[in-house]
């Protein structure tokens, strides 16, 4: 997998987008390598058990678009949500798995606008689907 050119896409993309409308909702976005691929994470700070380090602390949730070699072969580009260790989020008490029923039951009003999506995952994973790369 050529690293280099798929973290300049998902640069190009994120360059695109209206900083504005991120900054006014909150939102961050980075460009990362991790776990043999390339990622574009959207992430709020407060949404992290450590918001100065949000991107590598224990407990979080966030958006992630991502391409590897293996997504490469199949020709897609994965994307989920993620809820890792909402125990450690001080300023929320809702367990793992009531938050990630709730999410999926207020999901369904969008669902139909989220290409191959599965919501058939544990507490971990509110949801993950892809498009055609």
């Amino acid at each position: 997998m050529d690293e280099h050119f798929y973290q300049q896409k998902f640069q190009e993309a994120v360059d695109t987008i209206s900083a504005k409308d991120f900054d006014d909702a909150g939102l961050h976005l980075s460009v990362n390598l991790i776990l043999e691929s390339v990622a574009l994470k959207i992430y709020k700070p407060e949404w992290a058990s450590n918001e100065q380090s949000p991107l590598n602390a224990p407990g979080r949730i966030f958006f992630s678009v991502w391409v590897s070699e293996k997504s490469i072969k199949e020709g897609k580009l994965y994307y989920n949500i993620h809820a890792l260790k909402l125990r450690a989020l001080k300023a929320y008490t809702i367990p793992a798995r009531s938050f990630a029923e709730e999410f999926r039951i207020r999901f369904e009003e969008d669902r139909e606008k989220w290409d191959n999506v599965s919501v058939k995952y544990g507490p971990l994973t509110l949801m993950e689907g892809w498009v055609v790369l």
